[in-house]
């Protein structure tokens, strides 16, 4: 399927400010796709508000117009410029959202203007809760307990269902978790997890559920049962119109389930999988970016037990996402230019790899090093800032590091971050007394891998911090063995 020649004139819509959850990566993809769309010929009107962008230089696009991402901006472009096409996926939750309204209120229809990529029927699969959950349950795939809230009540009314729920399962369960609580509320159609979070008392719900309701662009929130604990693992894979599916990469968060991605040290490829694991998540991805029909990338969020073989998935981003951008480093497969080969009519098979320059896109990447992200928190500047983490994105910033092993990949990435360490020594720390330490752990800041290092330091052991934790005894192990090592910078 070569380029498709109806497509003459693009309208590509950037991500807007920088703001948490959603920066210069969409940029980055954004460009890239512009790049794409000229060696094919294709005339491109980009829409963006954000002038300190590589995508609004002039020799990117042929029309530029830096103004507002609203609705009635972007249709009195349209009007203008008359494109036959408009590319949904590059330009982050902001450029995705418009679409959508864009598609909902008939305006696309109304102006012959065809939607690039995936589907107005795919991103509705894949951004609203309720379509999302029947979906899944549709392909057999495991969802967590949930229910999907337009109004605060409902968001209450469910922890009577999910109490009930709990009370049928078997008797493992802690006496304070069979109340219901705690409960993940999550918005529909936001960006880094706004308006969301952990509820763990009826108040706490009631005022997560309705900043989230307020935030939703459709007024929609979904609440499921807390599983905070299990191990996060994300895929990143493509699919073109012709059936082809391929995962790029696979990622692994040194934090459990419960902490936002984006707040998480990250690994690529996972490294704590058994083969049987991975085997079993890499199919489900597979499954699940077929059956919601997503023509490009897509990035599909799985929660995995630690001591069996149980998953649920969490959430599919259909569009190039902020894990795109750190797919594609970590990989060398570029995803943003595939994603808009993809959309303009070509499939993985017909697609040249840009890194090789001899093979295709249907290749699967297949690394020998690890790759580690680091988050950088503003932490420094926002003093009085909340610094707990949680499943809402506080993170500003990230470093990422390549390496032979985990353990030279984490100490590189430290450094890359200016955080003003050259090690996982923290020298405040040493300070604190053993049971400070301990207590320090319970709850889950921007300095929990240092405080982690410095419990190994003093002879906690593994078991007990992954008791405290649940972060990997993979990772654990491998804080103790930069500790044991005489020179961390040789590592």
């Amino acid at each position: 399927m070569p380029l498709d020649k109806n497509i003459k004139k693009t309208m590509v819509i950037g991500s807007g400010p920088i703001v948490i959850g959603q920066a210069a990566e969409f940029d980055y993809a954004g460009t890239q796709a512009c790049r794409v769309l000229r060696q094919d010929g294709i005339e491109i009107v980009l829409v963006n508000s954000n002038p300190a962008t590589i995508m609004t230089d002039n020799n990117i696009a042929d029309k530029i117009y830096i103004e507002p991402l609203t609705l009635t901006t972007v249709k009195r472009i349209i009007e203008k410029e008359r494109p036959d096409s408009i590319l949904s996926g590059l330009g982050g939750q902001t450029g995705l959202t418009l679409c959508m309204q864009l598609a909902r209120d008939g305006f696309l229809d109304k102006m012959k203007v065809r939607l690039l990529g995936s589907s107005p029927e795919t991103i509705d699969k894949a951004e609203d809760r309720k379509l999302f959950k029947e979906t899944m349950q549709s392909i057999d795939q495991p969802v967590i307990p949930s229910a999907i809230a337009n109004d605060v009540d409902t968001a209450v009314a469910f922890i009577k269902q999910l109490h009930e729920l709990k009370q049928k399962r078997p008797s493992c369960l802690l006496k304070e978790e069979m109340s219901g609580y705690p409960v993940v509320v999550r918005p529909a159609f936001t960006l880094g997890g706004s308006g969301g979070g952990i509820a763990y008392n009826e108040k706490q719900l009631r005022e997560i559920a309705a900043n989230g309701l307020s935030l939703s662009p459709i007024h929609q929130i979904l609440v499921e049962e807390c599983i905070a604990g299990w191990k996060e693992i994300e895929f990143e894979v493509m699919r073109d119109r012709a059936g082809n599916v391929i995962t790029v990469c696979s990622m692994e968060n040194f934090d459990p389930v419960g902490i936002h991605t984006g707040d998480s040290i990250v690994i690529a490829p996972a490294v704590t999988l058994a083969d049987k694991e991975y085997q079993m998540l890499r199919s489900a991805a597979l499954n699940i970016i077929c059956a919601l029909g997503v023509e490009g990338g897509c990035n599909v969020q799985f929660a995995l037990h630690t001591d069996s073989f149980e998953y649920a998935v969490i959430e599919v981003n259909p569009r190039v996402s902020r894990s795109s951008a750190l797919a594609s480093k970590a990989t060398g497969y570029p995803i943003a230019k595939v994603a808009t080969k993809i959309a303009i009519g070509y499939t993985l098979d017909e697609i040249i790899n840009a890194v090789t320059g001899n093979t295709f896109a249907a290749f699967e990447p297949t690394l020998d090093y690890v790759a580690v992200k680091f988050p950088k928190w503003p932490f420094d500047k926002f003093v009085y800032a909340q610094k707990e983490l949680g499943t809402q994105m506080k993170a500003t910033g990230e470093v990422m590091a390549i390496a032979d092993t985990f353990e030279e990949a984490l100490l590189k990435a430290v450094r890359g971050a200016e955080i003003g360490l050259n090690s996982l020594d923290m020298p405040r720390l040493s300070a604190k007394s053993d049971e400070e330490i301990r207590a320090i752990l319970n709850t889950v800041t921007d300095e929990r891998l240092f405080v982690l290092y410095e419990a190994i330091k003093r002879g906690i052991s593994v078991d007990e911090l992954y008791a405290i934790t649940k972060v990997d005894r993979w990772f654990l192990h491998g804080l103790v063995n930069i500790e044991k090592s005489p020179r961390q910078d040789h590592l």
